[in-house]
């Protein structure tokens, strides 16, 4: 009898040599995987998420607009989206007071493949990405991938870029983007609008795309500006958001961008692979969009709690980045990782991530951020009798 090949047996399978070398890339040998650790533990306070379920009425909105898809699934998406990208125009029109055109709106698989997109398209051999560090760790991973050649520069001790010095940097190397994120991660550190121009004016003189990556901006405080504002002054700007964070969608993928010319869209439908967004996706997205006010409620919440976690750990001696975002960055430790695991001891996860000595926490429901306080003073005071 014949078998498949994956069910014959061991001595029936093609000779294939024992120490077989793969072609691997050279420059992936030996690398890990972006990644946080997922752990199943009481408390996850390590990757941003919303801590919050969707509230029950998006969930049935959600449902029904997949019920209306779901006969449809034999028929590939509408490869651009283009409901989905008026929904967002809508969205930032409400959210941040900034009509943009749909067809200036990119939507893609998590701000992860936009970003993707973007060095696809601005980047590759031959070209230079600039950043400031610390920042998101997954930016050299994207210059790697598109074969970009990156360069970071350290930011001030206050996680402040030194705005000069930086525009100096972008003059002296003549990168074709920058790429700066603002509320920063992990420091959750933001750039007010005067500092963002100057950067924009040096980018754009020098021919070099400015990338925004505002993640988080919905956390940002009263009167922290978005770059969204800018986007009518500088053909060279681009604004990248996503539903991860602030709705709450983590594991619905979509992340999206915001460009002042069309051109930067056209330029990035080149790159993209066939029907990336899938119809579930898109009615997902589309479904939640119409609920952002219900969404936003939660938002509130994250703030107050943020600002007073803030206030908590500054009271118990810690040095903590001022943040417009949904974490806090704060330490210094001269053990981290040993206070990471006695955290993780007593059910809480948090992250080692950023400068050295520092750890970073997400911010979580009430009851949450309370078992964090208990079990961080329980782990400085194991620590200091170690």
């Amino acid at each position: 009898m014949v078998m498949p090949l994956e069910f014959a047996p061991s001595s029936e399978l093609i000779n294939v040599p024992a120490a077989f070398e793969f072609p691997v890339r050279d420059d992936l040998r030996g690398v890990t995987a972006y990644g946080a650790p997922h752990l199943e533990v009481p408390v996850c306070l390590n990757v941003n998420e919303n801590p919050f379920p969707l509230p029950d009425d998006v969930v049935a909105a959600i449902i029904d607009s997949v019920q209306l898809v779901a006969k449809g699934l034999n028929r590939y998406p509408p490869r651009d989206a283009e409901v989905l990208r008026q929904a967002l125009a809508d969205y930032l029109d409400r959210e941040s007071k900034v009509q943009i055109p749909w067809q200036q709106i990119w939507a893609a698989n998590g701000s992860n493949e936009v970003m993707h997109h973007l060095f696809l398209a601005f980047g590759g051999p031959g070209r230079l990405a600039i950043s400031f560090d610390p920042t998101y760790s997954m930016y050299p991973e994207y210059a790697r991938d598109t074969f970009t050649s990156y360069l970071s520069f350290p930011r001030c001790s206050d996680f402040t870029i030194a705005i000069d010095e930086a525009c100096e940097d972008i003059r002296t190397n003549g990168p074709s983007i920058v790429l700066v994120t603002s509320p920063n991660n992990p420091t959750g550190t933001a750039l007010d609008a005067v500092d963002l121009t100057k950067l924009l004016v040096t980018a754009r003189e020098c021919g070099a795309m400015m990338i925004v990556d505002e993640a988080y901006a919905e956390f940002r405080r009263t009167g922290t500006p978005t770059a969204l504002e800018l986007l009518p002054e500088f053909a060279n700007l681009v604004v990248t958001r996503t539903m991860s964070k602030a709705f709450g969608m983590a594991g619905t993928r979509l992340g999206y961008a915001a460009a002042a010319d069309p051109a930067v869209v056209a330029a990035l439908r080149v790159v993209r692979l066939p029907y990336h967004l899938s119809a579930v996706t898109q009615a997902v997205a589309v479904a939640a969009l119409k609920h952002s006010r219900s969404l936003q409620g939660q938002i509130a919440t994250i703030r107050q709690e943020r600002d007073a976690l803030q206030t908590w750990l500054i009271d118990q001696g810690f040095k903590v980045a001022v943040s417009d975002a949904n974490f806090l960055l704060f330490g210094t430790f001269t053990d981290r990782e040993s206070v990471w695991q006695r955290l993780l001891d007593q059910g809480v996860l948090i992250r080692v991530t950023g400068p050295e000595g520092y750890l970073r926490v997400s911010i979580g429901t009430p009851a949450e951020n309370d078992r964090f306080r208990t079990a961080l003073v329980g782990a400085i005071r194991d620590e200091g009798q170690s």
